[in-house]
């Protein structure tokens, strides 16, 4: 028997640049396609009509509705067939045209500022050709200030693309009917979804799962003509889980993989547009758009993610997530105000550690919702799996307001974060305090005791990995600012790399895959090396034991590794090890 992570795209058919049909139509590409020149040998010839058919002949043949648009109709692109028209339908088309007469349920042309329709644009031998971006990012630090060095060496201009991050599939009048339509089997989904908590869920807990599930089983308990009924905030949450559990599974073909998460995301963008969410915010859709951002990130669409997050804290104003619930929602639940505060959560800490690697300013900073509310009792009670994760979301949230005010709003105003020495001694120090202030699972960090917690607890794992990358990336920014008047301190900054990039190390020997896929952890992990090589180029002789300068090479040197796994099909690794490269050749 197949392994369900083997299955996954066999029973989710692959349409061309990524998207996916339907069980029903996966089992109907899969039987052999019949043509006008077969009918003619057969037993029986098809019936003549009266009135000329203006659908293409595998329409008119399997008697399906046919849009009529050309090159290809949207009913041929799902059953992945050729599609012809007869000449006869030909010349009425070019009729019409040049009558300026509109042919009946043409889909709208793509706009010119989007990305083109994946599946309308095919080659002249008819093949699809499926498009690869990758975005960058901005290149303006100081000498030192490298948390944010991209993977070659674009200039500022770079940092915002003209192309549209989702790709359009979906006609005009197609509804919800059309994206539920392309779900996956309700055993792939499961296994989607169950990927998505253990391998999501545990770095960003904002999704009670037990709620969600009790939604999740409802929807699949629908008859399949009331689906279409659902709220399409629910329906975005579901398919941006999968988008994100898609990137997760281990799948033999990474091309395809990575189209099948990418229609998903598109999927779920298109059942927001159809729920209006940009007029009507909802928990949902809040929830959702915080897991799009992340898989733009992962998907190296940094930029659109960056723009697509201001939108999101916008709509966590509109509900009042930033306010406290005490305050603004009096009447609510324990329960539900607990979740409020789990969402601002959320949101607080793509709004810090995002502008962390792209030095803009921070957008949601205008908030009284206190960490010290937050209530572990409630998640013990009402949590399915019994886990608790206040300790870390409090952690979390704490380190990301101390980053937010001493990090994010000077670096995105080009301002020192230390503007003497005797700041930087007492802001270190209010580091220091933070880091001793988490609980001693997430602080007590070696290489011994997070393997022995990863065969215990895989999820407080992968928890502290995470606390520990963000805590040490930005205790290096704090040890190398430097201006006139302010020298880095090469000694902590190199310290704090060591332990940030470590955890990175670390997250590739116990979670190899997932290392792989995201983003902002890899990007901190490269900017860290690259502190690290920058040392040693040009401060060699501020290194005054050799122990030091050892271990910074072999940081070096094992960053280089792993990124040479992936070097061979992934351009990002390619050029990174290259960069890193060349301070070693030194």
């Amino acid at each position: 028997m197949e392994s369900a992570s083997e299955s996954l795209l066999n029973g989710a058919a692959a349409v061309p640049n990524g998207s996916v049909r339907s069980n029903g139509d996966a089992r109907e590409a899969s039987q052999p396609q019949a043509s006008p020149a077969s009918d003619a040998s057969g037993s029986k010839p098809p019936r003549r009509r009266n009135k000329p058919s203006l659908s293409c002949e595998m329409c008119t043949v399997k008697k399906t509705k046919c849009d009529r648009v050309r090159p290809t109709c949207f009913a041929c692109v799902k059953r992945r067939s050729e599609c012809q028209y007869s000449p006869l339908a030909d010349l009425i088309e070019e009729s019409h045209r040049a009558l300026g007469v509109e042919t009946p349920r043409k889909r709208p042309k793509t706009n010119a500022n989007s990305a083109p329709n994946a599946l309308t644009a095919t080659s002249q031998n008819g093949t699809h050709q499926p498009e690869r971006r990758l975005s960058r990012q901005s290149n303006s630090s100081l000498p030192m200030l490298l948390s944010n060095i991209p993977f070659s060496h674009p200039s500022t201009s770079n940092l915002f693309k003209y192309e549209h991050p989702f790709s359009n599939y979906w006609t005009h009048q197609g509804g919800l009917k059309e994206v539920i339509s392309m779900l996956p089997s309700k055993d792939q989904a499961d296994f989607l979804i169950e990927k998505y908590f253990d391998a999501v869920d545990p770095v960003y807990p904002m999704i009670h799962r037990e709620s969600f599930l009790r939604d999740y089983e409802f929807f699949w308990s629908l008859p399949t003509m009331e689906r279409p009924s659902t709220e399409g905030d629910l329906v975005a949450l579901i398919f941006v889980m999968l988008a994100m559990g898609t990137q997760f599974v281990a799948l033999p073909s990474p091309d395809e993989k990575e189209q099948t998460a990418e229609f998903y995301v598109s999927a779920s963008h298109q059942s927001l547009r159809v729920f209006s969410y940009l007029g009507r915010p909802s928990f949902r859709s809040i929830q959702t758009m915080v897991l799009i951002i992340y898989f733009l990130l992962n998907d190296n669409h940094a930029a659109d993610g960056w723009a697509f997050a201001g939108i999101l804290t916008r709509h966590a104003y509109a509900l009042g997530l930033n306010r406290d619930p005490s305050i603004h929602v009096p009447n609510a639940t324990p329960f539900e105000k607990q979740q409020r505060r789990k969402l601002w959560q959320a949101v607080l800490l793509q709004d810090t550690f995002l502008p962390v690697i792209i030095k803009l300013p921070p957008p949601g900073i205008h908030n009284d919702v206190r960490v010290e509310d937050l209530d572990p009792e409630v998640d013990l009670c009402l949590t399915e799996s019994g886990a608790n994760d206040v300790s870390y979301i409090s952690s979390m949230w704490n380190l990301a307001n101390m980053v937010q005010s001493f990090i994010c709003v000077p670096r995105s105003l080009s301002h020192p974060i230390c503007p003497t020495v005797a700041h930087r001694k007492h802001l270190i120090d209010s580091f220091n305090r933070l880091y001793m202030s988490f609980p001693v699972p997430l602080r007590t960090f070696t290489e011994a005791s997070i393997c022995d917690l990863a065969q215990r607890n895989r999820r407080l794992a992968r928890q502290t990995l995470f606390l520990t990358s963000n805590y040490f990336h930005c205790l290096m920014l704090v040890n190398l600012d430097e201006h006139e008047g302010l020298e880095g301190d090469v000694h902590g900054a190199l310290n704090a790399a060591h332990e940030a990039v470590n955890s990175f190390f670390l997250l590739h020997t116990l979670f190899e895959d997932e290392a792989r896929v995201w983003y902002h952890f890899q990007h901190r992990a490269f900017s860290e090396a690259h502190v690290i090589a920058e040392v040693i180029k040009n401060q060699s002789d501020r290194l005054a034991m050799d122990l030091i300068r050892m271990r910074a090479k072999n940081d070096v040197l094992k960053m280089i590794g792993i990124l040479q796994l992936s070097s061979g099909h992934d351009i990002v690794a390619r050029t990174r090890v290259s960069v890193l490269s060349e301070y070693l050749e030194m």
